[in-house]
């Protein structure tokens, strides 16, 4: 692989379902619409209640985009041709050719619909065959049953918990629970995404 991940890794997927590409400001009024449902950040470290929580989200999203700490992207239902949420690569060590795939979110409308899966595949694909990762990292809240069940339906593989993680909204003190896929497994689990539709 000739260039690096930084340059390489900001880049326009798709397949029929969805379209994941960086975000830019343009997509600050089209995010804001989805992103006001208190649900949707039950799990998150922050919460999302008021224009002001939102435009904090959304500076820090360009912020760590352009300075290359995380690669944002927005997701994009093509059916309705909308915008449904958003997906980092973070915790990214090219040397160690290691990254997370997480900061994930969708409108309540979006969930439970597949377009996660699809948008989990468009990045486990560009990581895997693309940038060349031995390792794709995902996280999330021990509380988060949905997500944990998620994640080990694609095939994820759960490493254990990362007790007293980091701070919650309201006070709690986060147990994290961490899972892979590493490039041995990569084919097992695109087979499984694709078959899930």
């Amino acid at each position: 692989m000739s260039a690096g991940w930084a340059s390489i890794g900001p880049a326009t997927l798709q397949d029929d379902r969805v379209l994941v590409r960086p975000v830019t400001e343009a997509d600050r009024a089209g995010l804001h619409g989805v992103a006001m449902d208190p649900a949707i950040w039950r799990w998150f470290v922050s919460l999302v209640q008021t224009d002001d929580d939102y435009g904090r989200l959304f500076d820090t999203m360009l912020a760590d985009h352009a300075a290359g700490t995380r690669i944002v992207f927005v997701i994009v239902d093509k059916a309705k041709d909308t915008i449904a949420g958003s997906m980092s690569f973070g915790n990214i060590s090219e040397r160690d050719q290691r990254l997370e795939i997480g900061w994930s979110w969708l409108g309540t409308a979006f969930q439970g619909t597949g377009l996660n899966r699809h948008a989990k595949l468009a990045l486990l694909t560009h990581a895997f065959d693309t940038l060349g990762a031995e390792r794709v990292e995902f996280k999330t809240d021990q509380l988060n049953v949905q997500a944990r069940r998620g994640l080990r339906n694609i095939g994820a593989v759960e490493e254990g918990t990362f007790r007293s993680f980091n701070p919650m909204p309201g006070g709690r003190r986060r147990d994290a629970v961490y899972y892979s896929v590493i490039r041995s497994e990569w084919p097992t689990v695109r087979a499984l995404l694709r078959g899930a539709g």
